[in-house]
């Protein structure tokens, strides 16, 4: 593994602290690295997965209607392409897809238990557990194979990324399909979108190295759809070596567009490394050129991206005023590491703001139609995606 990022200390992304924590938080060197064997992407060190996720997770994939809908609409995609007797979900959250599937043909799994909860008293069966080869084993035993496991966001949250894959074909039926969505390394590449590097992202996944792990694991990519979810997805499309889905072509392709971005080689990575600095210093003489005018700065969404801006650059309170966010349980706590105050939209986001950091750029859209008023009385937003810059609503999401 060779690395060629480090963002520096960082905490866990979403452990927000109440006024009087912050002693014993923990931190963590955050290094990225390159394997020129497998093409993957991944920290140096990975955080034990239950410091980030436990019974204290606060990010609820209902929270946003951007996601609201995508779960609606690619569930039904599902549906109506594939027609899955049943479904099993890996990483399930508050069950925002599982919901559009019958209780008797849906199931999840979810390590925090908060959202397994609040899953099962929709009547599903959840396990509350991180996937495994053990987990994925007892399952079969009970409720034998699957036609389809879908996951999304959250394949590349589990540090064991071979035995990961072991597991769902493992629990796959012999002419199933394994249906996952990740954010996209050339996405982030291209948008210089580091801020997609956080505790919980222990990979950023290109299709090269997805393809080489699946084949190893006995697998095979036959369909990619790419989204705008996240900044820039891939959902990938799986099944057993010789299955019966046809390839449409779709994976040559990508397979040649990562070759053309230099996605195998080095010094895309270092190159990438170098414009991530250059962000850095743009953002923090920005930040304080507004700040000197005598401007109020906040920033919008409390959310794992923002951690990671905020913990690199060293963006603190002398910067940033507070974070507004919708999550209740966000509110009245300080961000993680460098402890900026989040309260909510109503108590926060008045006519005394005048410029706001997209904390959560990637739901310009909802966000823009949401905050018209700001934009019409002349508030203005802040952005380092793709470059660091000023703007009133304009899409940002195109490199």
């Amino acid at each position: 593994m060779k690395k060629f990022l480090s963002l520096g200390k960082q905490p866990i992304a979403n452990a927000f602290i109440t006024p009087d924590e912050g002693q014993d938080e923990f931190f963590y060197n955050l290094k990225v690295g390159f394997d020129k064997e497998t093409k993957l992407v991944s920290h140096m060190d990975f955080v034990d997965p239950p410091l980030m996720f436990n019974d204290s997770y606060v990010y609820h994939t209902s929270s946003s209607k951007t996601m609201i809908k995508h779960f609606e609409e690619t569930a039904k995609m599902i549906q109506e392409r594939f027609g899955p007797n049943r479904i099993l979900e890996i990483g399930s959250n508050d069950g925002t897809f599982l919901r559009h599937f019958g209780i008797a043909h849906g199931m999840g799994i979810e390590p925090c238990e908060n959202f397994a909860e609040s899953t099962r008293q929709m009547g599903f069966m959840i396990y509350s557990e991180f996937w495994s080869n053990k987990l994925s084993v007892e399952i079969v035993g009970r409720h034998g194979r699957f036609y389809t496991i879908y996951s999304a966001n959250c394949i590349c949250h589990i540090p064991n990324i071979k035995e990961t894959l072991e597991a769902v074909y493992f629990a796959l039926d012999e002419n199933g399909i394994f249906i996952f969505e990740d954010p996209s390394l050339l996405e982030m590449l291209e948008r210089n979108s580091y801020d997609q590097i956080y505790d919980e992202h222990a990979h950023i996944f290109s299709i090269t190295a997805l393809n080489n792990l699946l084949k190893e694991a006995g697998m095979e990519i036959f369909s990619i759809d790419k989204t705008q979810v996240h900044g820039g997805s891939n959902r990938v499309y799986a099944q057993k070596e010789g299955g019966p889905h046809p390839h449409d072509g779709t994976l040559e392709l990508e397979l040649e567009q990562e070759s053309l971005a230099g996605l195998n080689e080095v010094k895309t990575y270092t190159a990438f490394a170098k414009r991530v600095r250059n962000s850095k210093t743009k953002l923090l003489e920005l930040l304080h050129d507004i700040k000197d005018g005598g401007n109020k700065i906040v920033s919008y969404g409390a959310t794992s991206k923002s951690t990671s801006v905020f913990n690199y650059c060293g963006i603190g309170t002398d910067l940033i005023d507070y974070i507004v966010d919708t999550t209740p349980d966000k509110q009245g706590k300080l961000s993680p590491g460098v402890h900026i105050p989040v309260v909510s939209p109503e108590e926060g986001f008045d006519d005394s703001v005048d410029y706001a950091f997209l904390g959560a750029w990637n739901y310009l859209d909802e966000i823009t139609k949401k905050e018209s008023e700001f934009l019409r009385r002349g508030g203005q937003f802040i952005t380092h995606v793709p470059e660091v810059r000023v703007l009133r609503g304009e899409p940002i999401c195109q490199p």
